[in-house]
């Protein structure tokens, strides 16, 4: 469905067909005419979604102009969360010239108070801070008229409920609350019926959110050999953007360094840094000046995060539903994306319940040799060499005829490319992770570990390009092998 269709005026309309977005995703189709209605509404969808278009644009829609006070509160689990939604709900406003500001914990509250007395139509916030907030007075939910519940089983995780349900007190003349969770136990449930109207259900089938426009992948490895493989498949892959997940933030450090040390251009983001830190890496990330994000799962949940061509599991997670987050930073927006999910031989028992929840078989995937990472290495190099020469570089003749006076052309272009390279001779040492507890059948029929030989001799790089950017299809033949 049409974002025409759903009876958006013609300043949303505009931010976001600027936004690039013609088609409505499945929940975004079935909440706004809901939301525009005044109903309540249920949604269970996961992150990735297009959740905050659902709930925003009705909001921004509905907002009164003239009346200069808080009208609509999305509470959020996680300070990145927080923040990116109130970015994009300012994207989305802007040509409504709405007022959307954010307060969340870890940050100076005096500032923040200094900002809301220009007040903000839309107000983003943690539940914590928000609390802490109307408990000084200084904001008032009084005039409110839209509550956003957003994540709210990551909420209820982190042990959010109480604080939730003394916001929703304070903002007892609302006329609408829209709840958005990714699974619904039973507080989240309670939670709808003793503040909620009548609300409507819509629900995302799992199905619809990981599969189709996503190719996920599994190599079978030892635990030593997953950071030698996954540099060779980002040398063939070459991704626009990439986000490899590490289950410690000691995990992250170290991919990252390791990453840094072969040329690639990455960083990492996890609980352990400052709030300005991680900011600063995600802004780098988000403007394309960084090519890998390595994250941990609590860092990267809720990431908005446009672009993402590949995600790498380095460590297959222990939760099903982190795998269906993880993969989610891809494969958004209409475009196609690539997960690579690295399994030692006793996780295989986790990547079976992973695919029972998705519905999807992972394929395996044979990792290219040495010989083929480079040659994606050279390609790299070679399409780096072509844009410098589309510069002017009249002012380094001297300097070139000198360097040509005592070697040849040949050496000086080889020596090139080798500099702008991925160095892969650089050792890298990541330490072992306690592996998953073993999960699966043995032979014998009790729990423990079934033999999976031969999952991994199937899909083989076999000449030609890898990955074509512009198609973001495979053109390279796979050729299936017995096991």
């Amino acid at each position: 469905m049409k974002f025409t269709e759903l009876g958006l005026n013609d300043n949303l309309l505009k931010a976001i067909k600027r936004s690039g977005f013609e088609e409505a995703t499945p929940i975004q189709a079935q909440t706004i005419p809901l939301a525009l209605a005044g109903k309540d509404v249920i949604g269970q969808a996961q992150t990735g979604t297009g959740k905050t278009a659902a709930f925003g644009l009705p909001i921004l829609q509905q907002l009164d102009k003239k009346n200069k006070a808080i009208q609509a509160i999305v509470i959020e689990p996680t300070r990145e969360l927080a923040i990116q939604t109130q970015e994009e709900l300012f994207r989305l406003g802007r040509d409504e010239k709405a007022k959307v500001q954010v307060v969340y914990g870890g940050a100076d509250i005096g500032r923040q108070i200094r900002a809301l007395k220009s007040v903000p139509e839309i107000l983003v916030g943690t539940p914590g801070r928000l609390l802490d907030h109307l408990k000084r007075k200084t904001i008032k939910f009084d005039q409110v008229q839209t509550v956003v519940l957003d994540e709210a089983d990551e909420m209820l995780d982190m042990g959010f409920i109480q604080d939730i349900e003394s916001i929703l007190t304070y903002a007892e003349n609302r006329s609408q609350t829209l709840l958005f969770s990714a699974t619904m136990p039973k507080p989240i449930q309670n939670l709808g019926e003793k503040f909620m109207n009548d609300p409507e259900i819509v629900k995302i089938k799992a199905k619809e959110l990981t599969a189709d426009l996503i190719d996920q992948y599994f190599v079978r490895v030892r635990e030593n050999e997953k950071f030698d493989i996954m540099c060779r498949l980002i040398d063939v892959e070459n991704p626009d953007l990439a986000v490899v997940f590490g289950r410690t933030k000691r995990r992250v450090d170290e991919l990252t360094r390791g990453l840094q040390a072969r040329g690639y251009n990455a960083a990492g983001i996890h609980g352990d840094l400052t709030q300005a830190k991680r900011m600063q890496v995600l802004k780098r990330f988000k403007e394309g000046k960084l090519d890998i994000l390595v994250a941990t799962d609590v860092a990267a949940r809720g990431l908005d995060i446009s672009g993402v061509t590949h995600v790498y599991n380095y460590d297959i997670p222990q939760d099903p539903d982190s795998y269906v987050h993880r993969i989610g930073r891809t494969g958004r927006a209409g475009k196609t994306g690539m997960s690579v999910t690295f399994v030692t031989p006793n996780e295989i028992g986790y990547m079976r319940t992973i695919e029972a929840l998705t519905k999807k078989k992972m394929s395996p995937l044979r990792p290219p040799t040495d010989a083929q990472a480079f040659a994606g290495q050279m390609k790299q190099a070679v399409e780096k060499v072509d844009n410098l020469l589309k510069g002017d570089l009249s002012k380094y003749d001297d300097a070139a005829e000198k360097l040509l006076e005592n070697y040849s052309a040949e050496d000086l272009a080889a020596a090139l490319l080798k500099e702008l390279s991925n160095d892969s001779d650089v050792k890298v040492k990541i330490t072992p992770e306690k592996p998953l507890p073993y999960r699966g059948k043995r032979r014998d029929g009790h729990r423990g570990g079934k033999s999976d030989r031969g999952r991994n001799k199937g899909k083989n790089f076999k000449g030609g390009k890898h990955f074509d950017k512009k198609r973001n299809k495979h053109d390279f033949r796979i050729r299936g092998r017995k096991g």
